[in-house]
């Protein structure tokens, strides 16, 4: 593929973190945390309910707080941490040690096959980098395609979806990239459609990002803005940022039904979860 995987560890260092009150729809009430939500209470076509508090989606961990790190044991009942990041973003920002608490790092991106280009991102000249990544393609609406389609990102949510499998009732499973938009909508649109959501809902709460992100759009865009970009331009420059936009998701789903007749029939005949499985986790994760 054209696409280059060192574009998304470059966005690592342009952002910031978004500040989400639990005024916000889904919020987990996290405040050192950015993009702090969970799945729950999603209705399903057959009528039942995602339970609350147990899949939960965010940003980075690393700049948590103890006090937030308390509320995930404490309220939460954490019991995994699934970092979707490459080595290349987690070991400069690690998610902390949480007591009782199990980590994996399920890298989505083939960081490996794209070593060469990481090392060519320019460093230092901030308008430079995210021009960097715009002209390199990444950033496009075919990017969870990639993801997708990819055998490492293939096996890493194989694996997450084997976490969610084996997670003790009770307890709750959190997945993070950097931003908690890419990977981490990729993967909430596949566990909500594992579980039966519709479509229309899987969008809404991916478009929950710039709801989550407002603040930091509006200032993101205007530094954009004082680049001297043209606004043609605007949403591939938004995309590297924290901005999402409807077709992305639009595009892996068309895909996905395309290729595989439904998400479903993405996640049992490339992850490998059975039409048991996936009974298993409706039985885990959903209520009337």
């Amino acid at each position: 593929m054209r696409y280059i995987a060192a574009a998304l560890s470059l966005i690592l260092c342009m952002c910031g973190i978004c500040e989400a009150g639990g005024d916000l729809p889904q919020s987990i009430n996290l405040e050192s945390v950015g993009n702090a939500r969970e799945l729950g209470g999603y209705t399903t076509a057959d009528g039942r309910h995602v339970k609350h508090g147990v899949l939960l989606r965010t940003a980075a961990l690393n700049t948590i707080s103890s006090a937030d790190a308390d509320r995930l044991t404490k309220d939460y009942h954490l019991a995994v941490v699934a970092d979707l990041r490459m080595s290349y973003e987690a070991a400069p920002k690690p998610d902390p040690a949480i007591d009782g608490v199990k980590y994996l790092n399920l890298r989505v991106i083939n960081e490996e096959s794209n070593r060469q280009q990481l090392e060519n991102i320019p460093s230092g000249d901030e308008k430079a980098r995210l021009k960097f990544i715009v002209d390199s393609g990444f950033m496009s609406y075919d990017l969870y395609v990639m993801f997708l389609s990819d055998d490492w990102g293939k096996k890493a949510y194989r694996e997450f979806f084997r976490e969610l499998l084996d997670l003790p009732e009770g307890h709750s499973l959190l997945f993070h990239c950097t931003q908690g938009k890419d990977r981490t909508g990729c993967a909430a649109m596949l566990i909500l459609s594992a579980l039966g959501v519709n479509e229309d809902v899987i969008l809404e709460d991916y478009m929950l990002t710039n709801t989550f992100n407002a603040d930091l759009i509006a200032q993101q865009r205007k530094k954009v803005q004082s680049y001297g970009i043209d606004e043609a331009d605007m949403e591939k420059y938004m995309m590297v940022l924290d901005e999402v936009f409807p077709k992305t998701m639009e595009t892996v789903l068309s895909w996905l039904k395309e290729n595989y007749g439904s998400p479903a029939g993405y996640i049992t005949k490339e992850l490998g979860i059975t039409k048991a499985g996936i009974e298993s986790l409706k039985a885990k994760f959903l209520e009337r």
